[in-house]
C-alpha cells in the first residue's frame, strides 16, 4: 500500500470537492451557507476506519478496493452511492 499516493490523492479529491468551501442550504425563512461534513479516514498499520464505521484489515476485499479506488484518484466507490457529489 502506498500511504504516500493515498495522502496525495485525498488533498486532491478534498479540493476537487470543494473542501473549505461553505454551500448554500436553504431553511424556511431563507438560506445560509455552511460548509460540508467531514468524512473522517484513519490509516492504522494493520487496516482503516472509515466514518464511524467498524475497523478494517487490509486483508479484505473492501478495503483492499476503496484504497485502491483512491491511490487510482477517485472517490471510493462504496461512497458514491450515499455522496454522488463527493465527501
Amino acid at each position: 500500500i502506498n500511504f504516500d499516493l493515498i495522502l496525495e490523492n485525498i488533498k486532491d479529491l478534498n479540493s476537487m470537492f470543494g473542501e473549505g468551501i461553505c454551500q448554500i442550504e436553504h431553511t424556511p425563512w431563507g438560506a445560509r451557507l455552511r460548509q460540508p461534513d467531514p468524512f473522517p479516514l484513519t490509516l492504522y498499520q494493520n487496516g482503516i476506519v472509515m466514518g464511524h464505521r467498524a475497523f478494517r484489515s487490509y486483508q479484505h476485499p473492501a478495503t483492499q478496493q476503496c484504497l485502491q479506488d483512491i491511490m487510482d484518484g477517485y472517490l471510493p466507490s462504496e461512497l458514491q452511492p450515499r455522496y454522488p457529489n463527493g465527501v
